[in-house]
């Protein structure tokens, strides 16, 4: 099960949160389907999110994790079904590592596979992030998360220390996180990554993974906040 995600308002970096918040709320078009990310700055985002809806905003959304659905329902944001939403407007979600070329880590709250099926479902994908998340170099902070289907973690763990990714299990007291899919999440220890479509090429060939947390040419937009404001990236269209 997903583990429940800290208020981003004990954050020293709140005004600045707000203010990526308030950015991206503005980009959700009226009356649309949006995709509703998983941890700190995505809660942060739905908290946001259903104060407009209390003040009449017309807005339906999917979500990424049964955390984010459960808050969502308490602030009153209706939602709906990826299969009956079809494609999505855009999706608002938060990063572990983004580089300059907007490619991003994800899945340290454990969702990364349904944020990226979501993701993928979406005309845009828009990132808040702290500033701390931003890096030079993807794989700065050392860990990739890998999704795993139970039965095939061991051939996983196997086939990752292999490609030099090695694996720990998540987990706490000895026992396993498992995924809303009902699957792993194997932490891989990695470096920086000069090639990382190759990696994830390489990972996603494996029998029993089911997804990285690579996320490369995916986002549209980045606000990083930082103490004072937001920064706001766009992905070339080039």
């Amino acid at each position: 099960m997903q583990e429940s995600a800290p208020r981003v308002t004990d954050d020293p970096k709140h005004l600045g949160v707000q203010a990526a918040v308030a950015a991206a709320l503005e980009m959700i078009p009226p009356d649309s389907i949006i995709g509703l990310g998983s941890g700190r700055a995505s809660m942060e985002f739905v908290r946001g999110l259903g104060a407009r809806v209390k003040q009449g905003f017309r807005v339906r959304g999917v979500p990424t994790s049964q955390i984010t659905a459960d808050l969502a329902t308490e602030l009153g944001i209706p939602l709906t079904t990826l299969a009956q939403a079809g494609q999505l407007a855009l999706t608002v979600d938060g990063a572990d590592e983004v580089d300059p070329n907007l490619d991003l880590i994800k899945g340290l709250g454990g969702a990364l596979v349904r944020e990226k099926i979501v993701a993928a479902s979406s005309d845009r994908l828009i990132i808040v992030a702290g500033e701390e998340k931003w890096v030079e170099t993807l794989g700065d902070h050392g860990v990739l998360p890998v999704e795993v289907g139970p039965f095939g973690a061991a051939l996983c763990s196997r086939r990752l220390a292999a490609l030099g990714c090695v694996p720990k299990p998540r987990g706490k007291n000895g026992s396993p996180f498992v995924t809303d899919n009902h699957n792993i999440i194997l932490d891989c220890q990695i470096t920086t990554l000069a090639k990382p479509a190759d990696l994830e090429r390489e990972i996603l060939a494996i029998p029993g993974v089911l997804g990285t947390g690579l996320f490369l040419k995916m986002a549209h937009t980045v606000l990083i906040y930082h103490e004072t404001g937001v920064t706001k990236h766009e992905r070339s269209k080039s």
